[in-house]
């Protein structure tokens, strides 16, 4: 797959860009949020071309499903490259209030600036941007105080790019989760796969699944044992290894055979519910 191209850019995407562009002059700070179990695959790798030298925090979110030790690896990663980095669970107070308390860090030259010239503070505006499914609607309700972003476990379900006000002067600029149009690179792909951030007709959900075991047996192999009764996997005979999980699972059809197509997606409905976490896709 190295060299095959993944092609999964709905129009809302492209049109997110152009939108962007168009407000990047009204736009005083970037939230970048990634998901935590996937620092290096979750982010944007041309963003830079997008927001330019605008103050940005990363806002690695999902803590609470990490791996928190090869996490902090990449927290490490990015601030040794000049980034400003939280990691949070936006189901908490604390994780909000240090975002606020670093918007006010980051943006005090504007307001510091508009009292030079005899003027009140400003809100300050904030655009926040990410792939699907990393919180950042979550996020926006947080600090809205109540619910004005869609939330979805699912890719795709901001599309619009909208103005929301916020309890702390701070109004936020929603964007729809993008992607780059193009996904060159295998474990990028499956590890966006694998925690959603693709819809799942977009590659094969057996070669996914199969990469979440491969995963799990490298790194986290409780969860093979606990949830699918295999002490080791064992890639030469994964037919029997799916008998085993269908037989665990109860992914059984009519004379007795297990549905292959089930334990897949029950597979990646396991980390997608949050049966399976702890883990770090993305290796340091």
């Amino acid at each position: 797959m190295a060299d095959q191209k993944i092609h999964w850019y709905p129009g809302h995407m492209a049109k997110t860009k152009r939108l962007i562009k168009e407000k990047y002059d009204l736009i005083d700070i970037v939230y970048e949020v990634l998901d935590a179990r996937i620092p290096y695959s979750s982010k944007m790798n041309d963003l830079d071309d997008l927001i330019k030298n605008k103050p940005r925090i990363i806002i690695m979110n999902k803590k609470d499903l990490a791996d928190i030790n090869i996490t902090n690896k990449w927290v490490k990663y990015y601030e040794d490259k000049g980034y400003r980095v939280i990691l949070t669970n936006l189901k908490d107070d604390k994780s909000i209030n240090e975002i606020v308390n670093l918007t006010k860090e980051l943006t005090q030259f504007i307001q510091d600036k508009r009292s030079s010239k005899g003027l009140n503070n400003k809100t300050i505006r904030a655009l926040v941007i990410g792939i699907p499914n990393v919180g950042k609607s979550t996020f926006i309700n947080r600090m809205a105080g109540k619910n004005v972003a869609n939330i979805g476990n699912n890719p795709g379900v901001t599309k619009e790019v909208t103005w929301l006000n916020t309890k702390y002067d701070i109004s936020i600029l929603d964007t729809p989760g993008i992607l780059m149009p193009n996904l060159t690179d295998e474990n990028v792909a499956l590890n966006l796969a694998s925690m959603s951030a693709i819809p799942r007709d977009i590659l094969p959900v057996d070669k996914v699944a199969i990469y979440i075991l491969n995963m799990l047996n490298d790194y986290y192999k409780d969860y093979l044992k606990n949830l699918y009764n295999i002490e080791e996997l064992d890639n030469d005979n994964l037919d029997i290894m799916y008998d085993i999980i269908g037989h665990r699972i109860g992914a059984i059809v009519s004379g007795g055979n297990v549905d292959y197509k089930k334990v897949s997606n029950r597979i990646l409905e396991d980390i997608k519910q949050e049966k399976i976490k702890g883990i770090t896709f993305d290796r340091k």
